[in-house]
């Protein structure tokens, strides 16, 4: 089992655009941690943090990438029979709307505004419901930088169209009940304030500006964020061999396909926003094209299935 994992965390760790190796080595090991805390857990209910809205872009909407891992994430656990929460803000609340719609099965959505007191108020219900979390995982969701605001990676700060949700993972007048994952690519995602600071500051592009000061229990670095989430998904079926079919059943092209469509063409997620370039909506996540994301899938797949 440790073997396959570690098989599926070299391959989600594959770089893209960008040269993260030594965020990835940092947080090697990671992935097989998170898993297996979930995994481990008897009555697992999930929350799942996701959205990272982009205002310079036609239209004005969350990225791809995140949504797509949100999707398979909740996917795969409620078949497997977890609670699960889909978390986000108002900005992103059309698109994670579509595609917590497309979904095989129904879960939860909480969608809080942008103020302080918004998340606040939702944290609370979220630790004293019947049925409380017991993991949270963000999927590409902005951290505060240095300077207290979230940023996008040239250093454009987002906190207007941004609600605090990194106050459900890290605040010190809080004690969390529940075990917190971050996945992220760039260095700006909530789980990336568990890095070195100087790791980023010298390794991704604007780095001192944009490094995330949110940490995590268990940071998963991926190429790509999307990725992070299926590498979780498909660690927790290589840890429970018993649930991997339910799993795993809707982890595959088809509904990475049906995920993305969603997001697209409902949800109007965009990608390939650029300094000189507006995002628009499309089928690719990080201007990869969807048949290599759902090929990546396929593989991801068959490493536990060969298991």
């Amino acid at each position: 089992m440790g073997d396959s994992i570690d098989l599926i965390e070299s391959v989600v760790s594959r770089h893209v655009r960008r040269d993260i190796s030594r965020l990835t080595a940092f947080a090697k090991g990671n992935l097989g941690r998170a898993a297996q805390s979930i995994a481990g857990t008897a009555r697992p209910h999930v929350g799942i943090v996701a959205g990272f809205y982009i205002k310079h872009a036609e239209p004005p909407s969350p990225e791809t990438d995140g949504l797509i891992g949100m999707a398979h994430l909740a996917a795969g656990f409620r078949a497997a029979g977890f609670d699960v929460t889909v978390i986000t803000d108002a900005p992103c609340a059309k698109a994670v709307w579509a595609v917590v719609d497309a979904l095989p099965e129904p879960v939860h959505l909480e969608v809080v505004g942008v103020d302080e007191g918004a998340v606040l108020r939702l944290r609370e219900r979220l630790a004293t419901q019947t049925s409380p979390l017991t993991h949270l995982v963000a999927v590409e969701r902005v951290s505060p930088g240095p300077d207290g605001k979230p940023h996008r990676e040239h250093g454009w700060d987002m906190s207007r169209e941004t609600a605090p949700l990194h106050l459900l993972f890290d605040d010190p007048a809080f004690a969390r009940p529940w075990t917190t994952i971050g996945i992220g690519d760039g260095g700006n995602e909530i789980g990336m304030g568990s890095l070195p600071a100087d790791i980023v500051a010298s390794d991704i592009p604007n780095g001192a500006v944009i490094a995330a000061q949110t940490p995590c229990d268990h940071l998963i670095v991926a190429g790509v964020s999307n990725w992070g989430a299926y590498g979780l998904l498909a660690g927790v079926a290589a840890a429970r061999p018993d649930l991997a079919e339910a799993l795993l059943r809707h982890f595959d092209t088809a509904h990475e396909y049906r995920f993305l469509t969603a997001a697209v063409e409902t949800g109007q997620a965009i990608d390939d926003s650029r300094v000189d370039r507006l995002g628009k909506p499309q089928m690719s996540v990080d201007r990869i094209p969807v048949a290599e994301h759902a090929a990546l899938v396929e593989e991801i797949r068959a490493l536990v299935v060969a298991a």
